[in-house]
């Protein structure tokens, strides 16, 4: 396992981290605490949980699992999870309020059987609440032992910024982290949420770097997914590969490179589409689900992966986000291009439409 910083902090992660949702649905309380224990027997660290993960079941589930293993094993975890959701039938009941927060933080304190929380994460925005409310909450809450830091997630490029200068305008501690859904099958973060984030130095922690399990190598083209696949449900979660659509044909072409460059280099998709995004610019750790035992032991073995230039090349230009237009297309890119003499590398590349070839100097 490799480590990397967690933004611009001194605590260190595990290039891989665990995502939880599945615990105390999909995944029962054994099959959790095996692979919690297998997670960190491989060198593991950084755990992603939420308030309202199977209701509240996961964080309950991580804190037994807390309580019964010893504190020289605990002490390795990286432990995050969430507030903002909550029960939609109660106004004050989900938001980012300093009256829920308050509650959500302490309730999950509780759960998980800690005093502190080392990442706690704005699960989403809230524009009915003031940006300074929040964050003088949070800016409390680290103060007060509960949190050590401050992270986002599923926040726009300009809620980004404007949370970070916001913060540091008041003189208040800065997030140091975004959570985005982010894969070879969702990249249109790309565009403002990931330079947002890195402009700020924030760490990225993608989630969903498998798109609901369709880059796990399980689902072929034309094939009717099995009832019993999130694909296959009545409501599946993801909706990758919608009839007939460009997008799908897209997808498809990204899955199948994917699974062929799997087999040629002897390790699964899964852990190829892992080791791409792991290793995109400002990407610190993927935070991968696993609803079994045999998941976590395949997608682990992307922790020591790494693609060849030829094999990223290729997942880059069939997993191109198509922009639809202006700001994003090669004109609205050449607006905001710089091109500097001495030939030092762009910020924003334009390519011409339906090429994979760079555009020359734009002069407008």
């Amino acid at each position: 396992m490799k480590y990397r910083k967690l933004g611009n902090t001194g605590t260190v992660v595990s290039r891989l981290a665990l995502g939880t949702m599945y615990f105390g649905d999909e995944t029962s309380e054994d099959d959790a605490f095996a692979i919690l224990d297998g997670f960190l027997e491989a060198g593991g660290t950084l755990i992603d949980t939420a308030n309202v993960y199977a209701g509240n079941a996961a964080e309950q589930i991580i804190g037994r699992w807390f309580a019964s293993r010893p504190k020289d094993v605990t002490d390795r975890v990286v432990l995050a999870t969430k507030g903002r959701m909550g029960d939609p039938t109660d106004e004050n009941g989900l938001g980012l309020s300093r009256r829920f927060l308050h509650r959500s933080l302490d309730a999950s304190l509780e759960r998980l059987g800690v005093e502190t929380v080392d990442l706690y994460q704005l699960h989403a925005a809230d524009m009915h609440t003031p940006v300074e409310e929040t964050l003088l909450f949070l800016d409390d809450a680290v103060r007060a032992g509960k949190i050590h830091y401050v992270g986002l997630s599923n926040f726009k490029g300009w809620q980004i910024q404007l949370i970070v200068s916001t913060a540091k305008a008041m003189g208040l501690h800065v997030p140091v982290s975004l959570q985005p859904q982010y894969s070879l099958l969702s990249r249109r973060a790309e565009w403002e949420v990931l330079p947002a984030a890195r402009h700020n130095d924030l760490a990225i922690l993608p989630w969903s770097p498998l798109a609901g399990g369709f880059l796990s190598g399980k689902y072929r083209r034309g094939d009717t997914p099995a009832p019993n696949t999130r694909a296959g449900s009545e409501k599946p979660l993801y909706q990758w590969t919608s009839a007939d659509s460009a997008k799908s044909d897209q997808n498809w072409d990204t899955i199948d490179t994917v699974t062929r460059i799997a087999e040629a280099m002897g390790a699964t998709p899964a852990q190829v589409a892992l080791s791409w995004l792991a290793d995109r610019a400002g990407v610190t750790a993927p935070i991968f689900g696993a609803r079994t035992v045999e998941h976590l032991s395949d997608n682990l073995g992307a922790a020591d992966l790494v693609l060849d230039d030829e094999a990223t090349t290729a997942l880059e230009i069939v997993s191109r986000p198509e922009a639809g237009g202006y700001p994003y297309d090669a004109f609205g890119v050449g607006q905001r291009h710089r091109w500097l003499k001495d030939g030092a590398p762009a910020f924003e590349q334009p390519y011409e439409a339906g090429s994979d070839r760079p555009l020359g100097k734009v002069d407008r």
